[in-house]
Formats: C-alpha cells, sequence, structure tokens
C-alpha cells in the first residue's frame, strides 16, 4: 500500500509544475529544434530539463529524499505536466522513462539504482523499453507470449538476439530495459546504450511526434549482458511487466489529460471571440454543446483516472482496473480533442495552436500500451471467467 506524501505537499508540487509549464515550457512550443520526425531534439531537450532543474520541479513524482508520490498524487502532478506536449520532456515525466523508473525503483537491487535509475531520476539520461517486435517476424505486440527475442546463458553472461520494433525513445538513450525469451520462460535485462549490438535499423515517421527518440525498429545481434542486471531470476520478465504494465498506462492517462485540459482551453478561447453569423461562436447551440460535452469528458476522465490510482494506492494490481481506465481516458481524450479541433475550424487543423498536435498525441495515444480493442477483449475474458467461477 502506499502512503504518498500527503494533500499540502501534492498541491505545491502541482501548482510549481503548472506554474513553470504555462510560464517557462509553453514559450518553447514554437522553438524550430525539431528533428526531422518532428520530435524535439536532445538539445531542446536538455535545455528544458535545465531550467526545470534550476526551478526545482525536475522529476517532480520522486522526491529528492527517493519517496515516489501515491498513484493519486502522481496523477495531479503529471496532469499539470501534459499542459504542454513538451512538459513532460522539460520535466522528466515522459515516457518510457517515467514508467521505467517506476520498475527499477521497484525491483531494482541497490546497485542496478546506483547505476542505472539515479541518472534517470537526475534527467541525465533517457530509457527506452524494448519488448514490441515486427509484425512480419510473427513477434510480440499486444500479445507478448508471442516473444521472438531469445536469450541464452554463456559463463556469468546472458547473450540476447533478436528485432524490436516501435521502441519509444531508443535513439539517444543511455539505459534500455530488453525482454527476451529463455528456457525457463521471459527474462528482464538493463543495459547500458548505446551499445555496437543494438542497431538501430529504422526510426518511421508516425502519427505522434512528441517524445524525443522516435519509435524505432531495432536489430539486437549476440548483445552480452552480464547476469547481474537482470532484473530478478530467469523466467520472472512477465511479472516485472506486470509491476510496471498498471501504472504506465495509468501515467499515459494522467499526462494526455493533461494535454485535453489545454487544448479544450484554447478552443474555449477561440469559440468566445471568434464571431460567425452575427454571434460568437459558443452562442450558437453547435458549438457550445460540443465544449459543454468537453466538460464532462474531462471530468469523467479525470475520476476515472482518479479511482484507478486508488486501486493501484491500496497494494492491488489492478490489471482489469488499468484496462478500464486506459479505454475509458483514451476514448474520452479523443473525443475531446477531436472536438476542439472541429470548434476551431481551419485553425484547429493548423500549427496556430497546439490544438492540431494534441489531435493528432492522443490518437496514437489509443494504440500505446494496448489498443482499445485488446483490452475489451482482455476484460471480456475476465467476464466469462467470473462467471464460470460463479457456476461452481
Amino acid at each position: 500500500m502506499s502512503q504518498g506524501v500527503g494533500p499540502e505537499l501534492t498541491a505545491r508540487i502541482a501548482a510549481n509544475v503548472e506554474a513553470f509549464v504555462r510560464e517557462v515550457v509553453v514559450p518553447f512550443e514554437t522553438d524550430p529544434r525539431r528533428d526531422h520526425h518532428g520530435a524535439p531534439t536532445d538539445e531542446l531537450a536538455d535545455e528544458l530539463k535545465e531550467k526545470a532543474r534550476a526551478a526545482g520541479v525536475l522529476t517532480p513524482h520522486i522526491l529528492p529524499d527517493g519517496r515516489h508520490l501515491s498513484q493519486r498524487e502522481t496523477a495531479v502532478v503529471l496532469e499539470k505536466s501534459g499542459l504542454s506536449p513538451l512538459g513532460p520532456v522539460a520535466l522528466n515525466t515522459a515516457a518510457p522513462d517515467e514508467g521505467n523508473m517506476f520498475l527499477l525503483g521497484k525491483v531494482g537491487s541497490e546497485e542496478l539504482k546506483q547505476r542505472f535509475l539515479k541518472p534517470m531520476i537526475e534527467g541525465r539520461a533517457r530509457s527506452a523499453f524494448f519488448m514490441t517486435e515486427p509484425a512480419e517476424d510473427g513477434g510480440a505486440g499486444s500479445d507478448p507470449s508471442m516473444m521472438q527475442t531469445t536469450c541464452r546463458p554463456d559463463g556469468n553472461h546472458w547473450v540476447v538476439s533478436g528485432r524490436k520494433t516501435f521502441i519509444t525513445g531508443a535513439q539517444g538513450a543511455k539505459v534500455g530495459i530488453v525482454m527476451a525469451r529463455a528456457e525457463q520462460g521471459a527474462c528482464m535485462f538493463v543495459v547500458d546504450l548505446p551499445d555496437p549490438a543494438i542497431r538501430i535499423e529504422h526510426v518511421p515517421n508516425t502519427i505522434d511526434n512528441s517524445m524525443p527518440g522516435g519509435h524505432a525498429t531495432v536489430l539486437i545481434d549476440d548483445l552480452r549482458v552480464p547476469a547481474d542486471q537482470m532484473l530478478g531470476e530467469a523466467g520472472e520478465g512477465f511479472k516485472y511487466a506486470q509491476v510496471r504494465l498498471a501504472p504506465a498506462r495509468l501515467s499515459h492517462c494522467m499526462r494526455w489529460f493533461g494535454a485535453c485540459v489545454r487544448a479544450n482551453e484554447i478552443a474555449i478561447d477561440y469559440a468566445n471571440r471568434r464571431q460567425a453569423f452575427g454571434q460568437f461562436l459558443i452562442e450558437h447551440e453547435g458549438v457550445g454543446f460540443m465544449l459543454a460535452d468537453n466538460l464532462i469528458d474531462l471530468k469523467q476522465a479525470e475520476l476515472t483516472i482518479d479511482w484507478c490510482a486508488s486501486i493501484l494506492d491500496s497494494g492491488a494490481p489492478g490489471t482489469s482496473e488499468s484496462s478500464m481506465a486506459k479505454v475509458a481516458v483514451s476514448e474520452a481524450l479523443m473525443r475531446i480533442a477531436d472536438r476542439c479541433v472541429q470548434v476551431m475550424g481551419g485553425t484547429g487543423v493548423s500549427d496556430a495552436t497546439i490544438v492540431e498536435q494534441v489531435f493528432r498525441e492522443v490518437r496514437a495515444f489509443r494504440i500505446y500500451d494496448g489498443p482499445t480493442e485488446v483490452h475489451k477483449w482482455s476484460l471480456a475474458k475476465k467476464i466469462r471467467r467470473d462467471w464460470v467461477k460463479r457456476q461452481v
């Protein structure tokens, strides 16, 4: 059970984060430093992190003494960090780093924490999580049991080989968490990056571009990893993936909730300034009702996040609850982002504001950490299992 740091300290952290994002980060949204895929460069990310460090808001969900905010407290803070697409990058609350920090903090040895987790918390190292594999290889995607990447012991090392795809942040990362399968089952390793045995084959253009390093396809060719860099024991990889899974699903909801709050603010401002047919747009029922629906969806999403966070804080795994939250929140945020674009018309599909980017990012979020349909299928299987148990 997570005790957290209390509502007063949480409120102060969140207020400081919000002020930093609105006053310092937002002006950088038009900064031209982007790679050819449109993602912020590491130069831009590092400059923003330095400003966050100076303001005392870097990695705000982990206190200097190592304490981690509870999930409910984390939600309050990460929602504020998401008010700009650059906010999570600046504050070191972005995926996959936030989820990887959570995992290493929970299951890493003290040596691994010092070597890998500490520079991540300090914002001096980005990370990547190597699990998804190319469909053309028949590899793991929404079904991790299909994993094709293998690992085998060799003296006091393990040798890992395979291909991975859509590995967020792989280009430029300094820490990698790699999943592979052995005879005993799935295994998870923490590795230094770059490594000559891990080669980036391709970084595709994707609908989203808020995360440094893109979503790479990677070849792992006889990567040698010391045995003490395995998390847990051989065969426990899926167990540790579950430690990361539910909180990571939920933190995606938190960050993109903040982005949609901001997009809705922009749409409201536009609707109250723009006139058409002799009235402000907000006075037209078709527009006003869309913004009213946004308020309803935002509140329902906020409450769903808080509910799921409370389940995780109780110590429960929250697998089904996080699936429900991921579906409900991602679908609600998609509706909100779409309405914001619609309210703003041509301006909404342009780069005049961040509304167009938020729409793209949230569309991708419906796939991150499991598509809506996979979560519904998983929940349906649970419904069946629970019904069968009640019959005996």
